[in-house]
């Protein structure tokens, strides 16, 4: 099993990505996809004046700031347009995909954050009207009902609290926790950058190997989105997953190129 997360730059290739699955199935390999969509989901919150604030934790990792219409424009991006814009690509592509949120059968199953407690503005602040968590959980056996029957899973946030509710997962730790459920023997993320890079932007600083026992280490030198991916790499890699892969998602057979070599290696 090769878990294949993909990020929502507006750069990224996707019909590449579709391409690349579409051949992969086609020769036998089983594949999973989860995908997000934040910087669409920007662009509509500012269309819809409910434009996005973000909050730095006090371990210092910047996500976003969930209030309850934040969650609603998140579900009506990432679960309607986005997921059924790859459904509808890999469908055209001749793979059977169904698109699904980690809030069905609660696919994606953790404990929604009562309090936060952050920095805006350089201020400390308890948010209490917030609807975000962590995955704890997975649900393998409806993920195991479709991929026996033949279809592809296309996953996205939102997941599910323990008691029902909508709650904004990351979708990097979410796919890391996908990996390990199914002790995948990748897992590849993919986005617009050539992988991770020991001093952004320059491209030519890309790390191409990273030992796993090493991997925690490798945090500073990720910057943005970028310190989630690894921090869901570490997640992966300590619950077993063989190999993580951040790779380049605009270009042209890009998981076909992580997995011979492209991008950096955590293995």
């Amino acid at each position: 099993m090769i878990v294949i997360k993909v990020g929502g730059g507006k750069d990224l290739n996707v019909d590449a990505v579709v391409a690349d699955i579409a051949a992969l199935r086609a020769a036998g390999q089983p594949l999973l996809l989860v995908h997000g969509g934040a910087e669409t989901t920007n662009e509509v919150a500012e269309a819809l004046g409910h434009p996005p604030t973000f909050v730095t934790s006090e371990s210092g990792y910047e996500s976003r700031r969930t209030d309850r219409r934040t969650l609603e424009i998140f579900e009506m991006v990432y679960c309607g347009q986005l997921n059924k814009m790859w459904v509808e690509k890999l469908q055209r592509a001749g793979v059977n995909a169904v698109g699904l949120s980690g809030l069905d059968g609660r696919i994606f199953e953790g404990t929604r954050k009562d309090t936060l407690r952050v920095r805006m503005d350089g201020k400390r602040m308890v948010l209490r009207d917030d609807w975000t968590g962590t995955v704890e959980r997975v649900n393998t056996a409806l993920l195991r009902l479709l991929l026996d029957a033949g279809y592809l899973p296309v996953l996205t946030p939102p997941g599910a609290s323990d008691v029902g509710e909508a709650i904004n997962v990351d979708g990097d730790r979410a796919a890391a926790m996908v990996a390990a459920a199914f002790g995948a023997e990748a897992l590849v993320i993919l986005s617009n950058v050539p992988g991770l890079l020991r001093a952004y932007p320059d491209e030519a600083s890309l790390i191409r190997e990273i030992p796993r026992a090493k991997a925690n280490d490798f945090m500073q030198f990720a910057e943005g989105r970028m310190k989630k991916k690894v921090m869901g790499a570490v997640e992966a890699i300590a619950e077993g997953v063989q190999t993580v892969i951040f790779a380049d998602g605009r270009v042209e057979q890009p998981i076909t190129k992580a997995r011979n070599g492209g991008g950096t290696h955590i293995k």
